[in-house]
């Protein structure tokens, strides 16, 4: 092709504008955004000028919504996209943890929207607190005398830590210096709180006599830590929070214990697995506890801080607050949580999560039932059953302990179809996630809601 040729074939490709106009692409520029979307077509555009020959359906501007969605993903990712949960992990930490309902995010929604009364106090016409009303429910509900909030529970502990151990030490047992999602590690957030970490005891044995020899004076604290996302089983020994309490009266050091996960009631009242509740651990001594909003509490992110007035209150007073401290719309949302669960009785139909892990047997048989029907039918060659399976609650809460639940097992001839078929659901709108394990593909049936929605994405599955 000559220069004179390859310029007349550039001339025949849409401008940006044009192509951003066009009414097939409507829905994708408000997906993605304007700027996005150009920059998209300008890279497709730049990938044709260099063909020599142009593709058919590069000179027609309402062919592009194609080639621009599959740039977009490969270059940019899919953003924020709603899926379909049915890996059988329920509180997954990559999903977006614990789900929130609507009836919730209506009050995010107005706090959002209208100027509202977070640091304002109506009665005297002066600055108020912004989280009086929180902590009034955390008050109810745990039995703290005073309470605090930041935007997680890494915040937390990281807060904690830096007000009353800044420049000290603080004995850990070392069966509890854990990882958490995304390679953070207790020890690396001790020393950004300034404190320094005094190891004792061994993995899977310490004793209370540890604590007691790691004391000195620069000791600051005694530090117990839920064991997030794992278990150890055997020949194993650990310190209570009450034989703790009391080491730290004999030496005036305060008992500070970060639980993770947050229950707030004891979930055996529920059929599910016993978790530590904040009450529950204050009540066995400790000083300050700290936990998760949107993990067992099935709240929105944010780390919560329990314990003595005197010591919150110092928390409260560090420069670090500040720059932790939660936003409106999560304290919004974390005050009708807790509003909730204020009733007991009515918390397991109106918290999502709880209501998601008590989900009965028959009902789950009844999902089974209509999608592997459905999906037997879209499937030819794959044996598409409804079998037992178990499902993790997940995020670090109770990583012994599962729950029985029902699952959609697809398995093929050729294990390699099997794994293909997990991508073509991924590629679905709203995409839909699943398990494979052993060479099947697993779809918990605990996350199949709604079930119209999901009804109808699976029925694109070609």
């Amino acid at each position: 092709m000559t220069v004179i040729e390859k310029s007349n074939q550039r001339r025949q490709l849409p401008g940006v504008d044009q192509i951003l106009r066009a009414p097939q692409l409507t829905s994708l520029v408000h997906q993605w955004g304007m700027a996005t979307v150009a920059n998209a077509i300008r890279a497709i555009q730049a990938t044709e000028r260099e063909r020599s020959q142009l593709s058919d359906w590069a000179t027609h501007p309402e062919h592009y919504l194609g080639p621009i969605t599959t740039w977009l993903r490969a270059h940019v990712g899919h953003g924020y996209e709603t899926v379909f949960n049915l890996t059988g992990t329920v509180i997954h930490t990559n999903l977006g943890r614990s789900l929130l309902s609507e009836e919730m995010m209506v009050d995010a929604i107005r706090v959002a929207t209208r100027p509202t009364t977070l640091e304002y106090d109506l009665r005297t016409g002066r600055r108020g607190q912004r989280e009086n009303i929180v902590e009034h429910r955390l008050k109810l509900l745990t039995g703290c005398e005073a309470a605090t909030v930041v935007n997680n529970n890494a915040a937390a502990v990281l807060l904690v830590l830096n007000t009353l151990a800044r420049n000290k030490s603080v004995p850990v047992s070392r069966g509890e210096l854990i990882e958490i999602g995304g390679s953070f590690r207790l020890p690396d957030i001790m020393e950004r709180a300034g404190c320094r970490l005094v190891e004792i005891g061994t993995t899977n044995r310490t004793r209370l006599s540890d604590f007691a020899n790691a004391i000195d004076e620069s000791t600051a604290m005694l530090l117990k830590v839920h064991p997030s996302n794992f278990h150890i089983e055997g020949f194993t020994e650990t310190v209570s929070t009450s034989e703790l309490k009391e080491l730290g009266e004999k030496n005036g050091l305060p008992v500070i214990e970060d639980i993770g996960s947050g229950a707030l009631f004891d979930l055996t009242r529920l059929g599910l697995p016993h978790e530590p509740t904040p009450r529950e651990v204050l009540a066995q001594g400790a000083d300050v506890v700290t936990f998760s909003g949107d993990k067992l509490l099935g709240g929105i992110q944010a780390g919560i801080i329990v314990g003595s007035a005197d010591l919150i209150e110092q928390i409260k007073t560090n420069p670090l607050k500040r720059t932790l401290r939660a936003d409106k719309i999560t304290l919004a949302l974390l005050d009708t949580t807790l509003k909730t669960y204020e009733d007991p009785d009515t918390a397991r139909e109106q918290i999502p999560l709880l209501r998601t892990l008590t989900l009965s047997q028959k009902t789950l048989a009844q999902r089974g039932k209509v999608l592997a029907e459905l999906l037997q039918e879209q499937l030819d060659d794959f044996t598409v059953e409804v079998v037992d399976s178990k499902t993790q609650i997940g995020s670090g809460a109770l990583p012994d302990r599962l729950i029985d639940s029902l699952a959609i097992r697809i398995s093929h001839v050729v294990p390699r179809e099997v794994r293909e078929l997990a991508s073509r659901l991924r590629e679905l709108n709203p995409p839909v996630i699943g398990r494979v394990q052993d060479d099947t593909l697993m779809l918990d049936l605990r996350g199949a809601e709604p079930m119209e929605e999901l009804t109808r994405t699976l029925e694109d599955l070609t």
